[in-house]
């Protein structure tokens, strides 16, 4: 007769020969491909595919989360290669990291919504079998909710777990809206560096494969370190734990100073770690702005460098006016005329200056400063930006305009509307019914005043484009700057409410 621990004994066994053989398997492989001779299959690449190369970067940079095609060809290979590619003049290095970029993020969705939706009812039906059962996989559920952000981030830049990642944390119940920030940001590093790698290298891709493995070991090195440190701290905050390490470096030679020197600095450096420590929805806040400024900034700089070198339009600008043409209609254009004029400086200077007086008004001060301040990076980066580039217009404009097209001043201010929505729902309202009818709204007429321009024949969809990015990365820098500056000073009035001093 067979004993439930033997059975039990056996699966786990079995697993575990699965997992090394897996891993194995993945090893081998790895060194399989690492042995091709990159510099042959550039140049195969550069003269089969040319254009045809957004097109495999694209697809490689998506299946890897969205097709776990990653536990088998790591994309890190074809991402050098596509930067190669444009190294060599065949493509634009630029296009090709937007295309990354979106791509992979597109992947890690379809795999986290692939994970809710099959993930979590699988993993509890048949996980005992391999030793998952409910208990573990409540824990992982756990795991997630506390530390997904970082996983799905750092995760990333390493294959296995990127792989994986989206996908378990769809299926241990992570919200989308902590995951997406994470997901944007690892995808925009991991697709730009490896690209800027090929490209920078696309005289020896052998070379910028031996550096691309240099930074990954440099990064494993930092994830050890990093998880390291925080098992210390972790162990530290244990009083006892804290006791005997200072014990253990007395007893040592030469130890007796340096734990009379940290006595003696204690209290300079608690209150430094005191207002660096965020707590609350920091984290994940500050990602989010972090994640809308790459983004901003990486579109506005790739648009500029584009038209600065060649102020003739895309083939973006190309097909969105034979858009706006073909859709062109006499009460259409009278409608757009009026929303466009939503967007003038004429308008939108005199409401942020209502906004910001009832800012005043109610005391706040954080808001205020990044009304102010982002208005005010909008305003100059926008008269900046126009005589730089110095951009002509499109000809045959349905309304006067005068001076550069690039960037959209119209586009750039109507994020106003989006930044007072967002600030309503998020800062002055919190909680307040429909609130995402209110952000949407925002959303929408952002866009709307942007495309008027287009449909309208005044600046092309590149103009508008750069015009919202500029408002984007204003807006989202100057509220990551007051998040921080907010959080450091409640943390220093939490510490002086809570001193010896204020109690008496």
């Amino acid at each position: 007769m067979k004993l439930p621990s033997e059975g039990g004994d056996r699966k786990r066994l079995v697993l575990a020969v699965v997992a090394v053989a897996a891993i194995v398997g993945y090893y081998l492989l790895s060194r399989k491909l690492g042995h091709l001779d990159l510099q042959n299959l550039l140049e195969d690449v550069s003269n089969t595919l040319g254009a045809w190369t957004y097109l495999l970067v694209g697809v490689f940079a998506f299946a890897e989360t969205g097709a776990f095609v990653g536990l088998v060809v790591p994309g890190e290979t074809v991402m050098l290669l596509g930067g190669a590619v444009a190294g060599q003049g065949a493509i634009d290095v630029d296009l090709l990291i937007a295309i990354a970029w979106f791509s992979a993020w597109a992947g890690d969705t379809t795999s986290f919504f692939v994970g809710r939706r099959l993930g979590r009812e699988f993993v509890l039906r048949h996980g005992p079998r391999f030793g998952i059962g409910h208990e573990r996989f409540e824990r992982v559920e756990d795991y997630f909710s506390r530390h997904g952000g970082k996983t799905i981030f750092i995760g990333r830049f390493i294959s296995l777990v990127r792989a994986f990642a989206p996908f378990i944390a769809g299926s241990s119940g992570m919200r989308y809206r902590a995951f997406v920030p994470y997901s944007i940001l690892g995808t925009g590093l991991w697709a730009s560096a490896h690209i800027l790698i090929g490209y920078f290298f696309s005289r020896s891709i052998d070379t910028a494969a031996k550096y691309a493995g240099r930074g990954a070991f440099l990064l494993a090195t930092t994830i050890v370190v990093v998880v390291g440190a925080v098992v210390l701290v972790r162990r530290f905050r244990v009083e006892e734990n804290r006791r005997a390490a200072v014990r253990w470096v007395e007893r040592r030679p030469g130890g007796r100073w340096l734990v009379a020197l940290g006595r003696r600095l204690r209290p300079q450096l608690q209150f430094l770690w005191d207002r660096v420590t965020p707590g609350g929805t920091f984290g994940l806040e500050f990602t989010s702005l972090m994640a809308t400024l790459s983004v901003a900034v990486f579109v506005l700089v790739a648009y500029t460098t584009i038209v600065g070198g060649d102020p003739g339009p895309t083939p973006g600008d190309m097909a969105a006016m034979e858009v706006a043409e073909s859709l062109r209609t006499s009460w259409l254009v009278e409608m757009a005329k009026v929303v466009t004029d939503l967007g003038s400086a004429a308008l939108v200077l005199p409401l942020a200056a209502i906004c910001a007086a009832a800012l005043v008004a109610r005391r706040r001060w954080a808001e205020l400063g990044v009304l102010v301040a982002g208005m005010a990076i909008v305003v100059l980066g926008v008269h900046e930006l126009k005589d730089a580039v110095d951009r002509p217009r499109p000809s045959g404009g349905l309304v006067e305009t005068s001076g550069s097209s690039f960037p959209s001043a119209h586009a750039a201010y109507s994020t106003f509307y989006l930044w007072l929505a967002v600030t309503i729902v998020m800062r002055l309202r919190p909680g307040m019914a429909r609130g995402a009818a209110v952000v949407m709204a925002g959303i929408a007429l952002t866009a709307l005043i942007g495309l008027s321009r287009v449909y309208l024949g005044v600046h092309y969809l590149s103009d508008v484009s750069a015009g919202w990015a500029l408002g984007a990365a204003a807006f989202s820098l100057c509220a990551a700057v007051a998040l921080v500056i907010s959080m450091l000073r409640h943390n220093a009035l939490g510490a002086a409410a809570g001193s010896p001093e204020d109690r008496g």
